[in-house]
């Protein structure tokens, strides 16, 4: 480090950053974030005609725009293009003087969106922010829009205190809620570009409350696919049919329960499980004990409704290390006003499958097909399609600068320690990470707190957790460049 640079741990320095970071977000970031939130950017998987809609060009002008006003000295801002591909924002900032044997770290988002739902509170909507105390409402604003906006400005706090960094590059993607179909070519279109990045800081996960930094160390991976039944060439009448024609909802009904245990959820193929290991087993004893009721008390469940069980340690393995069959689609039911004494020729379900880190997709979806179209009941057309599948993750071990500095980050921005625990999303960007560079130290973090219900209606960004975790992060920038300084 530098002779004028600050002490990273000097009294007082992590309460300075995080009084920086607040002003920034006040004044450069608030503006340009609720106009993205504007932005009815999908996914190509949601917006197969994303590129004629032109609503993820106007998210990536927005975005690219913003990060090309920053005041970083050497900062360049790149939008690479494929043909027939989302576009990615990539920027990069050198690393401050004395830093460049720190090496290169990687900062990761995207900016893609889920469709809108429906469900939405009275007065909010998809695509309408509004503020409300310190949350703002509007889809994409956690589910990561914030991304970019934190790592530029965590970058920019470190600069504005003297602080050093080594080499940053961060990268926004435009397809991470398909699952990345688009990144490995545009990886592969960059060549060394990324180098070999020491550190990667992804901004894409959640947190298990909202009053300090939660450091994600393991992700799900994930098999979905079309289930297509079809017992007969057109509808006929529910009463001259029953009792004759099988039904196909019951031959739906009998499909998935061959996969999935209807009583307790538990996914009935051996090929979607794998072996705990005991470190995470104790992870999440460990993390289960101190939030106690907390881990299941974010969901809005209706009524008398309760969870699969009351054990917290439980809790989280079942929604990291188990694998899960949800059904998100249906199609050739008519909505229950337009319902016709008809015999439903046919029915298709989309099925969604998260499975455990070290599970094969590939594995698991072949096994999954065959058990689902093997002697189908009553002879009934049945297929199966998949439709895309992705790796899960779990992080390296941690180094002791990096715990520390995750510690110092939190208190920063929080004033509390960090925590650790397991994901049940997928992010499959930190897979294809995990195995390009083994021997980079991972920092998976994110704002997706208990009800801000990323892909679902309500959806909201928590302000003061989004501050905190940029604070976090530009702490964790300054420790990582103190180590080859």
């Amino acid at each position: 480090m530098t002779g004028t640079a600050p002490d990273p741990d000097a009294p007082g320095h992590g309460t300075r950053l995080r009084a920086t970071v607040d002003e920034l977000w006040a004044v450069d970031v608030m503006e340009p974030l609720t106009a993205f939130l504007r932005i009815p950017d999908l996914s190509p998987a949601f917006d197969p005609a994303w590129s004629e809609h032109g609503h993820v060009a106007e998210a990536v002008e927005l975005i690219a725009g913003w990060c090309r006003a920053r005041p970083i000295l050497g900062l360049t801002v790149q939008v690479l293009e494929i043909p027939g591909r989302t576009p990615v924002v990539v920027c990069e900032v050198p690393a401050t003087p004395g830093a460049e044997a720190a090496g290169t770290v990687l900062l990761y988002g995207h900016l893609d969106k889920q469709p809108e739902m429906t469900g939405w509170r009275d007065g909010l909507h998809a695509w309408t922010p509004v503020l409300d105390g310190d949350r703002l409402y509007g889809r994409g604003g956690a589910d990561d829009g914030y991304s970019v906006f934190a790592a530029l400005t965590a970058i920019t706090a470190v600069r504005e205190h003297g602080g050093a960094h080594a080499r940053c590059v961060v990268l926004i993607e435009a397809s991470e809620e398909s699952g990345s179909p688009d990144l490995p070519a545009h990886l592969a279109a960059m060549g060394d570009r990324l180098g070999t990045p020491g550190l990667v800081v992804c901004l894409d996960s959640g947190a298990a409350s909202y009053d300090r930094l939660w450091v994600t160390t393991s992700l799900r991976g994930f098999v979905s696919g079309r289930l297509h039944v079809e017992v007969l060439t057109e509808g006929v009448h529910s009463g001259i049919a029953g009792g004759v024609v099988p039904s196909a909802f019951s031959v739906l009904r009998e499909l998935l329960d061959r996969v999935s245990d209807p009583r307790t959820g538990e996914v009935a193929l051996p090929e979607m499980h794998v072996d705990i290991p005991p470190a995470r087993t104790e992870e999440a004893r460990t993390t289960g004990a101190e939030l106690g009721a907390e881990v299941a008390a974010g969901f809005p469940f209706a009524g008398s409704t309760r969870p699969l069980t009351d054990d917290p340690a439980e809790q989280l393995l079942a929604t990291t290390w188990r694998p899960v069959l949800e059904v998100i689609g249906l199609d050739g039911l008519p909505a229950t006003a337009d319902a016709g004494n008809v015999a439903r020729p046919a029915l298709a379900v989309t099925l969604s499958f998260r499975i455990p880190p070290r599970c094969d997709p590939a594995i698991a979806a072949a096994a999954l097909r065959a058990r689902l179209e093997a002697d189908p009941p009553w002879g009934a057309s049945v297929a199966f399609e998949l439709e895309s599948l992705a790796w899960g993750w779990d992080a390296p071990p941690e180094a002791s600068w990096l715990t520390d500095a995750l510690d110092a980050g939190s208190l920063a921005g929080f004033g509390l320690d960090a925590r650790h625990f397991g994901e049940g999303g997928s992010i499959p960007f930190m897979a294809m990470l995990g195995e390009q560079f083994p021997d980079a130290q991972f920092v998976v973090t994110g704002v997706l707190g208990p009800a801000s219900n990323a892909h679902g209606p309500n959806e909201f960004l928590d302000l003061p957790t989004a501050r905190g975790v940029t604070t976090a992060v530009a702490v964790v920038l300054e420790a990582h460049a103190a180590r080859a300084t």
